[in-house]
């Protein structure tokens, strides 16, 4: 891998988690406005699925219509979907520092599937910048409260589903990033939309919310979902995901922006180390003898 391609990877990744990383401020005023997570994933994922699509057709990108079009929508009505709800009854139960803390052992859960299913050997740097970064997030997020057990296990949950999303993702080659990202919220939205229509949860109430919600499926997960997949083919799962810690530094960041919450010292010494894990890992030269993915 070239130091132009790894850099491009690296700046397409920061990009998705930067695009992540606004979400909970956005989600707060959605559910701050009546709305319930199942009726908040439908729309956004409906949302989603239709500007890429747009998109897609515009870039000349046709979705798949071999078994990776099976693969893609099983990442999208089962993983995305399933992380998704995972992630919001978490937040239900347990304060959200601990449940980004939580969700943010994904990194270090992608580096271990991919040694033990894909048989790829992690660099040590890799490793170490797995570490690094895991250590700047919980100093990032700072002190949380002690949560209920059920809340801790969703949180764990939503991490697990995460990790295999991406090693599983990492897997579908040959299909451009928009027509991919396409793919998985199509899916995602037939999931999420039969289980609105089996549920009937609450949708937002007013202009302000409804707003939000749209900036979630448009920012949060268009820009963030094409991003994360373009970075993927370049980078692969384990260095994806390292980058990928920079989104809570980015969620600390905007909450202390937007909603006045004000940053400690230990937050500020947190994100410094999330990005000088992330920058030592730009530099990281190519492997001598790289894995190869298989395609699906």
């Amino acid at each position: 891998m070239t130091r132009s391609r790894r850099l491009t990877g690296v700046v397409l990744a920061v990009v998705s988690a930067a695009s992540f990383g606004v979400m909970p401020v956005l989600g707060k005023v959605v559910y701050d406005d009546g709305a319930e997570p199942v009726g908040v994933l439908a729309v956004r994922f409906a949302i989603a699925a239709a500007a890429l699509l747009l998109l897609a057709r515009a870039a000349g990108q046709p979705l798949p219509r071999d078994r990776r079009l099976v693969v893609l929508a099983l990442l999208g009505g089962v993983g995305y979907v399933g992380q998704g709800l995972f992630y919001f009854s978490a937040l239900e139960r347990i304060s959200a520092g601990l449940t980004a803390l939580l969700l943010y052992v994904f990194p270090a859960l992608v580096v271990l599937l991919s040694a033990v299913l894909l048989r790829e050997r992690p660099r040590p740097r890799v490793v170490a910048c797995v570490v690094v970064a895991l250590a700047g997030t919980a100093l990032t997020i700072g002190p949380v409260e002690g949560g209920q057990g059920g809340g801790v296990a969703l949180g764990l949950g939503a991490a697990l589903v995460y990790a295999v999303y991406i090693v599983a993702g990492s897997r579908v080659r040959g299909v451009g990033p928009l027509a991919t990202a396409a793919t998985v919220m199509l899916a995602a939205a037939a999931s999420t939309g039969l289980l609105a229509l089996l549920t009937r949860p609450s949708l937002p109430r007013s202009a302000p919310g409804w707003l939000a919600l749209v900036a979630v499926a448009l920012v949060c997960t268009v820009v963030a979902v094409t991003t994360f997949f373009a970075a993927l083919a370049l980078l692969g799962p384990s260095e994806t995901s390292v980058v990928s810690t920079v989104e809570p530094v980015v969620s600390v960041a905007v909450a202390g922006l937007v909603l006045g919450e004000r940053l400690s010292p230990l937050q500020v010494v947190g994100g410094a180390v999330v990005l000088g894990a992330v920058m030592a890992l730009a530099r990281l030269g190519t492997p001598a003898a790289e894995p190869e993915a298989v395609p699906v």
